[in-house]
């Protein structure tokens, strides 16, 4: 990019140039400079950059500058932009980005989604209202209620819309645009440009320009990648190494399943490294306090579900960690996106154990590059148990499956509850350098353990609540807890209740009199025994 290149050389408006120069920047990123001046001359846009390029501002700048130059007052309920959001994370940025740029400018705006109550956002609806972030399914919740119209959309714009594609939004999205006008500005932004993106793009945008800043599918060239293969049952062993001989103190972990990111979250506090896990069953309060601690520095070890890979944004962070490698190549790049971002460099390594490589494999065809293989010298294996791995090495057997996704895989972890919090234990030393540990006080963070159906299916950062909430346990289920005793002497029975054998009642048949003789020398034979 020609470093002669400025905000101001772009001509966005002064009140606007006064607060980048208060966030402190002067330069646009290549995605910056070449979508702004697009965007502020009204025409349809397709940009496809990977993460961590400045994608948000590229658009949040001109869409105030066009705003801005054509005053109108906004109605109630009526939004003049609306920005759509695969998740709660990610629509909270955005708007987090249109208050900063916005500060100067008589302008509001607001952000919805589910997982929290919809009263603050209905009154929220009853004031003038410019831009709306919102997440599909929230705003169709509103809609349906008649708390907002999208009558008066002059700009639309689809952000991570390649994830809201992987996430099944594309019928709510279908939904939300048969509502908006006809004429009006779309612009569609995408981490990624698939051949399903395209489709998109063609029903959509009408003669858009087109902006690409990278290879399509490749991974940042300022994140150093390597992996090492280690068997699972070391995974956490070997990341707890990791981290305290680096002494990293903002590491972003990524596992594949909920239950997963909880039980490493726990088994790290417990060794000594603050962590707090954030997925899709928690409450939008707990995953909001602790990305707070995580970018203030106050908490040392984010593990997270793919849910985040998108929503997150954090300067300068240092450290990703693939836990567990993604089923979905292009997870790989948009998990390892969250470092080496605006120009910072990044590392992210990934542990990998033998029944991974099938993974590994279509990652490095994707991003057309071989990841280094590397070994730690030092590393000593530690004692395998039951709190070791992520996952065991077969079905769990079908009386710890029941109505709760536990089974081999966490019972040491768990206690005897089953909710123990990660925050429960005696004090501890703090680890070396500014940033050792959390606050004490930390509240709420307890991880609810939950397997239920709904836990492995729900959309992760769906905008609506019902779909985050973890279903209650039927309540014949929790008598069968409660009251039926587990056999002790068989882990593979069946939690059914077992049916009676038949001469177990006294309603046994008769006996012939050869059975009757049997019977009795058995009897006589075992007469020592004290059964």
């Amino acid at each position: 990019m020609n470093s002669e290149v400025t905000f101001a050389s772009l001509g966005l408006a002064e009140p606007i140039l006064r607060a980048i120069g208060e966030a402190g920047y002067t330069h646009p990123t290549p995605i910056q400079a070449q979508a702004i001046p697009q965007v502020m001359a009204g025409g349809d846009l397709l940009a496809a950059a990977q993460t961590g390029t400045g994608k948000t501002a590229g658009f949040t700048l001109p869409i105030l500058h066009r705003l801005a130059s054509d005053p109108k007052r906004a109605a109630p309920g009526r939004p003049r932009c609306l920005i759509l959001t695969p998740t709660r994370e990610l629509a909270a940025q955005v708007e987090e980005s249109v208050k900063t740029y916005g500060r100067h400018l008589a302008l509001t705006s607001m952000v919805m989604f589910g997982g929290v109550g919809m009263g603050p956002q209905i009154s929220g609806l009853r004031k003038p209202l410019d831009i709306l972030v919102a997440t599909p399914g929230r705003l169709l919740d509103h809609i349906g209620q008649k708390n907002l119209s999208l009558s008066d959309v002059e700009i639309l714009v689809l952000d991570e819309a390649d994830r809201m594609l992987d996430m099944g939004f594309i019928r709510d999205i279908k939904k939300v645009l048969a509502l908006l006008p006809k004429k009006r500005q779309n612009l569609l932004f995408s981490a990624t440009f698939s051949d399903e993106i395209k489709a998109l793009a063609d029903g959509l945008l009408d003669r858009p320009g087109f902006v690409e800043v990278a290879r399509r599918n490749t991974a940042s060239e300022l994140v150093t990648q390597s992996v090492y293969m280690i068997g699972q049952k070391q995974k956490r062993h070997l990341l707890a190494h990791l981290i305290k001989k680096h002494q990293w103190f903002q590491v972003l972990v990524f596992t594949r399943t909920k239950h997963g990111a909880n039980r490493l979250a726990e088994q790290l506090d417990k060794e000594g490294i603050p962590a707090l896990a954030i997925h899709g069953n928690k409450s939008q309060g707990a995953r909001t306090r602790a990305l707070s601690e995580f970018k203030s520095g106050d908490l040392q070890v984010l593990v997270a579900t793919d849910i985040a890979a998108r929503g997150l944004d954090i300067d300068q962070l240092p450290q990703v960690v693939n836990f567990e490698l993604p089923n979905v190549p292009e997870d790989y790049v948009h998990r390892i996106g969250r470092t080496g971002r605006a120009g910072s460099t990044g590392a992210a390594i990934s542990l990998v154990d033998d029944e991974e490589l099938k993974l590994l494999a279509p990652i490095e065809r994707l991003i057309r590059s071989k990841i280094d293989r590397v070994s730690d010298a030092e590393f000593v294996p530690g004692p395998v148990t039951s709190e070791s791995h992520s996952r065991p090495a077969h079905p769990a057997p079908a009386h710890t499956r029941g109505g709760r996704n536990s089974g081999a895989r966490g019972a040491a972890g768990r206690g005897a509850s089953g909710n123990a919090s990660p925050h429960q234990h005696p004090a501890r030393a703090p680890q070396p350098g500014p940033r050792h540990g959390r606050p004490a006080a930390v509240t709420g963070q307890a991880p609810k353990r939950n397997g239920s159906p709904q836990e492995q299916g729900a959309r992760a950062g769906h905008g609506n609540a019902s779909r985050d909430a973890q279903a209650p346990r039927p309540q014949g289920e929790q008598r069968r807890r409660t009251q039926a005793p587990r056999p002790a002497t068989n882990p593979q029975a069946s939690r059914a209740e077992p049916a009676p054998r038949r001469d177990s009642t006294p309603q046994a048949q008769p006996q012939s009199g050869t059975q009757r003789v049997l019977g009795a020398m058995a009897a006589l034979l075992g007469g020592k025994r004290k059964d």
